[in-house]
């Protein structure tokens, strides 16, 4: 079902200073801010050969990050994403094999401009995962 490591995300508390350490300090491509209200979140992507890092910070009240960051003041891995070809198809699986998917249960668009979803961490070991519709796949 999963395909390719789309990137993993890194929460911080100071989204400049982050993409500062990685564009001068390690001589990285790091994109432009963009801000996603309805995921609660400004990221930039730090584009690697292989992947992407996503670093992200709350955006608006009640942001999720704002939480993580409270239990993690100097930032850390958020989640995880992983491509899949089908994302409706995957979430109907997921669910079938009892499999928590976050919010409603539908895809939202991400920061990619494809349908993303979020699995419940309890679920995969303790770790978040982002499903994110291919871009050759359905929509």
């Amino acid at each position: 079902m999963i395909g390719r490591l789309n990137h993993i995300a890194i929460a911080v508390p100071d989204l400049d200073a982050a993409t500062a350490q990685y564009r001068d300090t390690l001589g990285a491509e790091v994109s432009a801010p963009q801000s996603l209200p309805e995921h609660g979140v400004t990221v930039v992507f730090v584009n690697l050969p292989n992947t992407k890092l996503e670093l992200l910070e709350p955006l608006g009240e009640g942001s999720p990050i704002a939480g993580f960051l409270e239990k993690n003041p100097a930032g850390g891995m958020h989640h995880i994403c992983f491509e899949v070809e089908d994302i409706a198809a995957a979430a109907a699986k997921l669910t079938a094999d009892g499999a928590r998917v976050l919010g409603d249960g539908q895809p939202r668009t991400g920061a990619h401009g494809l349908p993303v979803l979020f699995l419940h961490p309890k679920d995969f070991n303790g770790t978040l995962i982002e499903l994110e519709q291919a871009e050759t796949g359905p929509r």
